[in-house]
């Protein structure tokens, strides 16, 4: 089973969550990446009407009033000064592709004053060598796109570089490996934030799993299928809400309309897994839930999770988590450490973006 890469963090669970919203600001630096300032703004910058409350105040700010993204794309304006990042509880700092180049004094500065200050910290792919230049990863745990690997440790080996996960939480820095990798670990805290309903609320509406751990190994030029094949979405989505209902793969392909070696062709194109194998993975995240939310009755949870019986859910659960359920009731559970990063590394391997636990990299 894959390493834990979380560590439970005083003050951020929901026990002890903020009366007011939670401050995050987003810094913006020359050749920010489009992508993780999106999943940053998508994470914790919406409002979430369906969960009745706001979760956190959310503001982008820059060193210049007019920052030019990453290749010249778009040049944006209109946000907040440096001073946002003084007044933020959780600061976001700038992944560019250039990694050679030296960040702005102006922002590394804001990083520091950040850390001195006790907020937490956050880098999306390689915003670890922003934080790094900062200085504030020195003896650290952190991790990095698996491209700029080598390159990291060149430039910075005083800090404990783990390049084979998605993420690394590291109570008050946290860092994640590459794009994708943004959303997993932006969920992650606002698992740790606000416990496991609201996260799993906030990943329905972005049709993204909750639950790939920290601890998953990262992707590493995984093949791009040549033919773009007809979206699963709405499949996925179907399955979801009918999980406990003996749902079959032969359902499932009979829902698409289409045979079952074509439905697996698709899966292996999409989702890099199989339909059975996405079911079951499901099928265990959802028994995670129902046991995150205090059902103690594991023939319950077996029945409404789709696994059958106890004893298949005895086997799954400890098969995909390592943990029997008594243990995982113990650390998530109503009472438990709400830890995401160290939820089913192998249930998070079968989310929508994976490579299956058994391809070598």
């Amino acid at each position: 089973m894959p390493q834990e890469s979380s560590q439970p963090e005083p003050g951020h669970g929901p026990a002890s969550a903020p009366e007011r919203p939670h401050r995050v600001a987003v810094i913006v630096d020359e050749n920010s990446n489009p992508f993780e300032l999106g999943c940053a703004t998508e994470v914790f910058g919406l409002r979430r009407p369906e969960l009745g409350r706001d979760l956190y105040d959310f503001a982008l700010c820059s060193a210049e009033p007019a920052t030019l993204m990453r290749d010249g794309f778009f040049t944006l304006s209109g946000v907040a000064g440096l001073d946002a990042a003084d007044r933020a509880d959780t600061v976001i700092v700038p992944n560019r592709p250039d990694t050679d180049v030296p960040r702005r004094p102006a922002v590394l500065a804001a990083v520091r004053r950040a850390h001195a200050r006790g907020a937490r910290l956050v880098g999306f792919c390689s915003g670890a060598f922003t934080l790094a230049e900062a200085g504030v990863l020195d003896g650290r745990r952190a991790t990095a796109h698996w491209q700029w690997a080598d390159s990291f440790r060149e430039r910075f080996p005083a800090v404990r570089l783990e390049p084979d996960v998605l993420f690394v939480d590291d109570g008050d820095i946290l860092t994640a490996a590459g794009s994708a990798a943004a959303l997993d670990l932006g969920l992650h805290i606002v698992r740790k934030d606000f416990g496991a309903e609201v996260a799993n609320s906030v990943s329905r509406r972005l049709v993204f799993s909750a639950h790939r751990d920290g601890g998953q190994r990262q992707f590493v030029e995984r093949p791009v299928p040549p033919v773009p094949d007809a979206s699963l979405a709405p499949l996925l989505g179907w399955a979801q809400e009918r999980l406990g209902s003996g749902l079959t793969v032969a359902g499932l392909a009979a829902r698409a309309g289409v045979s079952p070696a074509t439905l697996h062709r698709r899966f292996r194109a999409q989702l890099g897994t199989t339909p059975l194998a996405w079911l079951t993975g499901e099928r265990v995240t959802l028994a995670c839930r129902l046991i995150e939310r205090g059902e103690e009755r594991l023939d319950v949870v077996a029945h409404r999770s789709g696994l059958g019986t106890a004893a298949n859910l005895r086997a799954r659960l400890r098969r995909e988590t390592g943990l029997s359920p008594t243990d995982y009731r113990r650390r998530f559970g109503p009472g438990g450490t709400p830890a995401a990063g160290r939820i089913a590394a192998a249930v998070a391997a079968l989310s929508l973006i994976h490579i299956p636990r058994s391809t070598k990299t």
